[in-house]
């Protein structure tokens, strides 16, 4: 199956600093991608690319069979995203929040029942923005990230700054999205353990180059070959970034 999205020697640079590099990712439709890396690793570039908020430096990519820059708009209203924190009206209710998105897409008014329900949001729907808890306000965010059930949704942390219940809220929904509407996930996050209960597969990020990309399973045997800790995710993670530091440290 081809994949829902396909980067060739994806570059970004700012000035003489490279953000990304030559990224050739290959994200299965259908499933949850985690998108690892340490902060400045060029994952929320590598997003924002996607969304048409940053212009590549060099190379392509396309998501489900569209080409950018050429199909931007057409990618833009098949995508669903929550790259930062989530901003609301507080005077409205969770409900006009989301018809505002609504009308912005032309989407029918059903889009605003669905979107809750999707997120668990029904009950409180009618409830004040500025009264939500920080979990049910990222779960709005979500809610407007996924009205009209995009087929692809992009994030970039969504539990940051949750507490234990509103990170296992959020990551249990995140899972169940592939199965319940079709959608294919591509979250970063720097909860380790949490990608390692919702990711398929994973692509590691480091210094704008990308050191793996495939799925759990194969990150633990070629971590194993390389005689490296194979057990969990963050250990595996972690030394895949020193190796690599180390290799492109100046001798």
């Amino acid at each position: 199956m081809k994949p829902i999205i396909e980067t060739h020697e994806l570059t970004k640079t700012y000035g003489n600093f490279t953000a990304v590099y030559r990224l050739n990712l290959h994200i299965r439709k259908g499933t949850v991608y985690g998108f690892l890396g340490p902060n400045g690793a060029g994952k929320s570039t590598t997003m924002k690319m996607f969304l048409g908020l940053v212009r590549p430096t060099v190379g392509t990519f396309t998501i489900d069979g569209m080409a950018y820059p050429r199909d931007r708009m057409e990618i833009l209203r098949r995508t669903g995203s929550l790259i930062e924190e989530p901003s609301f009206y507080g005077n409205l209710t969770g409900r006009e929040n989301l018809d505002l998105i609504r009308r912005i897409l032309g989407l029918k008014p059903s889009a605003v029942d669905d979107a809750l329900e999707l997120t668990g949001l029904t009950r409180f729907g009618d409830r004040p923005a500025k009264k939500y808890s920080l979990g049910m306000k990222q779960r709005l965010g979500l809610a407007g990230a996924l009205i009209g059930r995009p087929p692809l949704l992009i994030l970039d942390e969504p539990t940051n700054g949750l507490d234990p219940v509103g990170i296992h809220e959020i990551r249990t929904l995140i899972r169940s999205l592939p199965e319940k509407i079709g959608c294919t996930v591509l979250v970063s996050s720097h909860l380790l353990p949490e990608i390692e209960l919702m990711a398929d597969d994973v692509g590691i990020l480091n210094r704008g180059h990308l050191l793996f990309e495939g799925s759990m399973e194969e990150l633990r045997e070629t971590a194993a070959m390389k005689g490296l800790p194979s057990d969990n995710l963050e250990e595996t993670f972690l030394a895949l970034v020193d190796e690599d530091n180390r290799k492109r440290r100046p001798m």
